[in-house]
């Protein structure tokens, strides 16, 4: 089946894409997003360090700085237009000796470079005072007031929302197999076809945010290869009870391997350790290793005292777009006209992600009029889902008299009711699966990890989408949660 011809075919439903699509969807345009999971934010936005970076890590003049400042700088006001989490806690970079001391002012002048305010680099005592947990072979730390937490799921879900309710269309399980130049008569490209195992589609112009993928879309189109290398990156999270460990984002002084292992809270309590930085072939290889995790908890426990190993509730691992050149590729592609790049996103790209959006929604409006002027019917407010844990008795009191099902508390390490996960899975680009209602809402990401709300969060689903308990998956094709319906014999053998 062939599809009409778009305007714009975004392939990735990613943080970045996502932010496209939700720049784009303030201009006149026919704008699609192609996904090939079965839901949004499933690849590297979903397993970060969520964190809106402050900029000074990045090289002056770099793609990643510019991206970086910009982006920081837009997120605050972009999480409270969406109604998702943001908390600007700061950062800490730390140094252990007199020499990683000095490494603290290469960073300060970059910072200076990349345009980053609120910045200091304080000695021991003054660390110390701020964290005390921190270890106390201390030395100094790189200040950074600007850098702050926010949630990536709902950050990612939020733009993907809004980007729908203002026209933008969305279709998952779309995995990009094929992508070819349509030429008019005269030899010029006129568009693309992309090709999907169900369908084909055409559209004038076409922006690749396909992560770890991002290179094999580009050089379909392009004589200018690229080369992604996918790095995974392994991370513990703790329980919320561990969530006065630190007040900041820790890091260590970087090396040349990267960031390092950090030490951070999450804008829902918990504190998040982690990542390593593991070069590999693999772009699906998300599995936690015994080394990798034996690396985070030591790494972390050099740098912070008194972090409770029993209290780590889960693992998980994800992977980074890391291109050759290490710098951020954005923008058209060489020798395919309307074909756009945002490629190589690796840290900062969630903090980098609403400058990416408005930087190519702006240039495909700017050089093609794919996308035309501002629609007057934009809307920018999305409201998010309300958080009963978080309502007073009287506002719970409200709610439920309002809504009974917000009365029925479903998971209980996180308080989370039915009324919650029925909205997740109602809402525009509702919940499919166990991790979409987790994502939306944080049923099972307590510290039982759902061993208790499993079973009645798989009924729930099964029954709003009309399914049978046994088509109900985890997260997407291949992690379904029953495999067969089971009856025990009644006669009295048994």
């Amino acid at each position: 089946m062939v599809n009409c011809m778009r305007d714009v075919i975004i392939i990735g439903a990613g943080v970045v894409g996502a932010s496209v699509a939700r720049a784009l969807s303030a201009y006149q345009a026919d704008v699609l997003v192609l996904e090939k999971e079965c839901e949004m934010c499933m690849g590297t936005s979903k397993a970060n360090s969520a964190l809106v970076h402050a900029g000074f890590d990045a090289k002056p003049g770099s793609r990643k700085a510019e991206f970086n400042v910009s982006g920081s700088r837009m997120m605050e006001q972009l999480c409270r237009e969406l109604d998702v989490p943001y908390s600007r806690d700061g950062a800490l970079v730390l140094a252990f000796s007199e020499e990683e001391k000095g490494v603290l002012q290469e960073l300060y002048d970059r910072g200076v470079k990349n345009g980053v305010n609120e910045m200091e680099i304080l000695d021991a005592e003054a660390v110390k005072s701020l964290e005390p947990h921190v270890s106390d072979r201390v030395a100094g730390a790189l200040y950074a007031g600007s850098a702050a937490l926010v949630c990536p799921f709902l950050l990612t879900t939020a733009l993907c929302e809004n980007a729908y309710v203002n026209g933008v269309e969305f279709a998952f399980e779309e995995e990009v197999t094929g992508i070819e130049k349509m030429t008019d008569a005269s030899g010029k490209v006129a568009g693309y076809q992309i090709q999907t195992p169900k369908a084909s589609y055409q559209a004038r112009c076409v922006i690749n945010c396909a992560g770890v993928y991002a290179d094999t879309l580009h050089n379909m189109v392009s004589s200018r290869k690229y080369h992604i290398t996918p790095v995974r990156g392994e991370y513990c999270l703790l329980d919320r009870s561990e969530g006065g460990l630190v007040q900041h984002t820790l890091f260590r002084v970087p090396s040349a391997k990267g960031k390092g292992v950090l030490v951070t809270r999450t804008v829902h309590g918990n504190i998040l350790l982690g990542p390593t930085a593991e070069p590999g072939n693999d772009k699906e290889s998300t599995a936690t290793t015994a080394k990798g995790l034996e690396r985070v908890l030591a790494e972390t426990k050099d740098m912070v005292n008194d972090i409770d190993v029993g209290k780590v509730i889960t693992s998980f691992a994800g992977l980074r777009a890391h291109e050759d050149g290490g710098d951020f590729v954005i923008g058209v592609a060489e020798d395919a006209p309307c074909f756009y790049d945002a490629l190589g996103i690796e840290s900062p790209g969630l903090s980098a992600a609403p400058a990416i959006g408005c930087f190519l929604a702006e240039l495909v409006s700017g050089e093609n009029g794919f996308a035309k002027k501002p629609s007057e019917d934009f809307h920018p407010y999305r409201k998010g889902i309300p958080a009963f844990a978080r309502m007073s008795n009287e506002e719970r009191n409200d709610v439920i008299r309002s809504n009974p099902a917000y009365g029925n508390i479903i998971c209980r390490c996180e308080e989370i009711t039915e009324g919650e996960i029925l909205e997740a899975i109602r809402r525009p680009l509702g919940a499919r699966t166990l991790d979409g209602i987790k994502r939306r809402v944080r049923a099972g990401m307590g510290r039982c990890q759902s061993g208790f709300c499993m079973p009645k969060l798989t009924e729930i689903l099964a029954r709003e989408l009309g399914q049978e308990l046994t088509d109900i998956t985890k997260s997407g094709e291949g992690s379904r949660i029953l495999e067969k319906e089971s009856r025990r014999k009644s006669d009295d053998s048994i």
